[in-house]
């Protein structure tokens, strides 16, 4: 996977949304060419547990790489223990207007204010159970958002909806509300709003179990951009409502660490390397209050299996990849088992 090193120079050269189209359909041709594996090389292998999931490895594929379920079976191929998928929210949508992606290459970050641009569930729905991954067992977790056109205040609605459509072929279930780029989103992380929100989730969830026969856990993603007062918040709604775990973190707003970069007041949120200590100090201060309550997994910023190893040190027990693999390529994912090697994990 030094390939990608050879080929980086050609793919910055263009637009970066179509460098992340091109880069994906190139790797489902080498999928179908069955050349991946050869690639790739051998994977560490270092079981995981969380949530009740078995893991071949704590290091996982971010939300928002693959939104539609695409590119599941090439994507598996590259080492991660797990997927994410999506968001994927009820109806199609085309997300925000072009351009919306940005590479900041001095600071190895991007910005980006794509808009839950997506398939629509049904379609996603139907990828995953298409997909050998899935088929054999593969853990895919399914990240749910809200339509853009749908007011804030009817939000849940979505959600629910969305939930009710992923909760069988889910191995886990992302309630996505720290996006900065759907308006008014992250309101729902605070307030009555943010317990109205998860108490029509759990209500949904116990009749869901009931239909199914089967208990799928319920993870919530976060902003890195959260006050004491959220957090604690945050902390006592993932408590009481019986949220499985919490992801930290989503993108930020912030523009510190930046000011050099010629996008950097491009709308949007930021990812990759500046947002890493951010991200970790978000980690560590829920992993303080929720004393080992529930799993937290970690993510923003991890562009070195050293930067993965601080994830571990902050109280993650798991972590996720998205811009890093942009700048450093597939042998991210390697370098992040490898590292997580050194770690031992609380049973979840």
């Amino acid at each position: 996977m030094n390939l990608y090193h050879l080929a980086r120079p050609a793919l910055f050269l263009l637009d970066p949304e179509k460098a992340h189209d091109y880069t994906l359909q190139s790797l489902n041709y080498a999928h179908r060419l069955n050349i991946l594996p050869f690639l790739a090389g051998p994977i560490p292998n270092h079981p995981t547990k969380l949530c009740g999931l078995n893991l071949p490895n704590p290091v996982g594929l971010a939300a928002g790489l693959d939104k539609d379920g695409k590119y599941i079976d090439a994507l598996a191929t590259l080492g991660f223990g797990f997927l994410e998928i999506g968001t994927v929210t009820p109806l199609a949508q085309s997300g925000n207007p072009k351009p919306r992606m940005f590479r900041l290459n001095d600071s190895m970050a991007i910005i980006n204010r794509m808009g839950f641009n997506n398939d629509g569930v049904d379609a996603c729905v139907e990828r995953v159970r298409a997909s050998r991954f899935y088929q054999s067992g593969g853990v895919i977790g399914l990240n749910i958002g809200k339509n853009a056109s749908t007011p804030i205040e009817e939000a849940v609605n979505d959600y629910v909806t969305c939930l009710r459509k992923v909760y069988d072929v889910a191995s886990y279930i992302t309630i996505n509300i720290s996006s900065p780029n759907t308006k008014n989103l992250r309101q729902l992380q605070s307030g009555q709003s943010l317990r109205k929100l998860l108490n029509d989730i759990h209500k949904e969830r116990k009749a869901l179990v009931q239909y199914h026969s089967k208990n799928t856990p319920i993870f919530l993603k976060i902003a890195p951009d959260l006050e004491g007062d959220d957090i604690r918040e945050i902390c006592d709604a993932l408590v009481e409502f019986q949220i499985d775990a919490l992801i930290a973190t989503n993108t930020t707003t912030s523009r510190e660490y930046v000011d050099q970069e010629r996008y950097r007041k491009e709308a949007g949120g930021l990812s990759g390397k500046p947002l890493k200590k951010q991200s970790t100090q978000t980690v560590k201060a829920f992993a303080k209050l929720l004393e080992g309550a529930i799993p937290i997994i970690g993510v923003g910023g991890i562009m070195t299996g050293s930067d993965a190893l601080e994830k571990f040190h902050a109280g993650a027990q798991a972590i996720q990849l998205y811009s890093g693999l942009i700048y450093r390529g597939p042998n991210l994912v390697k370098d992040c088992i490898l590292a997580s090697e050194s770690v031992t994990f609380d049973k979840y």
